[in-house]
């Protein structure tokens, strides 16, 4: 696992971007996990930034979505995915795949959603953020490290953080369809961001603490080609913030 700890959300969102930029460039990049919530933005706001580089051929896959919000709804993450992503990056919107919370057989939604992903060949690059309980995806506490695409009952901390997008707590739905943390591991390279000292101890307990479904990001640390990306309020938690920035400042002339 790679930490960068940079000094602004901005800093986090171009070195992100870059990551991203590589990838497509260097023709290893075709197939995008993307992710919403805050963390997250700067990097599109960076990637749109970019010229030269054609983000048009670009299949995307987003993380989740909310089960029983209309796809038009504002906070629905098919309507966020657009808003973010697709319309900024000028992404071919029939290949922006996002969960379908409205299906009548969500059981069937959620497999054939795992199904569609690993027809596109899997994730080359999956985004994510964390939530302030460790959190990925919608992937709550005591989630099986082997879980797929399916339904979840979303934590009631989890429904408080994202209570700030809607009017009230009681607008924010209760059940949401989550790639599962064994479908997030399928992903070639995983690159986690985070902003602000909210998400410090979840950030701690996910990079230096013990593998643990009580911290459901922990399970990255076993996967072989994680980015983790920080700015300084959400690397204050770490012990070992010397170190990382120790092992950047000294990469092999490779990996620079």
């Amino acid at each position: 696992m790679k930490v960068i700890i940079l000094p602004t959300a901005d800093d986090v969102g171009d070195q992100a971007a870059r990551v991203i930029i590589d990838g497509i460039s260097s023709g290893t990049l075709s197939v995008l996990g993307v992710a919403t919530g805050s963390s997250p933005l700067p990097i599109y706001r960076a990637l749109a930034k970019y010229t030269g580089v054609d983000l048009t051929s670009l299949t995307a896959y987003a993380l989740d979505e909310y089960v029983g919000l209309a796809k038009t709804h504002p906070q629905s993450y098919q309507s966020v995915i657009n808003t973010e992503v697709t319309l900024p990056l000028s992404l071919d919107p029939t290949r922006v795949h996002v969960p379908d919370g409205s299906a009548r057989d969500i059981d069937a939604a959620c497999a054939a959603y795992d199904a569609a992903i690993a027809n596109s060949g899997g994730i080359d690059l999956q985004i994510l953020g964390i939530g302030s309980d460790g959190h990925i995806g919608f992937n709550e506490p005591t989630s099986s490290f082997a879980s797929r695409t399916r339904v979840k009952t979303l934590a009631p901390q989890t429904r408080a953080d994202n209570a700030r997008f809607f009017d009230s707590i009681d607008e924010v739905p209760i059940h949401c369809i989550t790639q599962g943390l064994g479908t997030i591991m399928e992903a070639k390279q995983i690159l986690l961001v985070a902003l602000g000292s909210g998400k410090a101890d979840a950030i701690a307990a996910a990079v230096e603490g013990p593998i643990t479904s009580m911290c459901p990001a922990s399970i990255l640390q076993m996967h072989p080609n994680v980015t983790v990306i920080l700015d300084s309020a959400a690397s204050s938690g770490l012990r070992l913030t010397e170190y990382y920035d120790y092992v950047a400042a000294n990469l092999p002339a490779w990996q620079r």
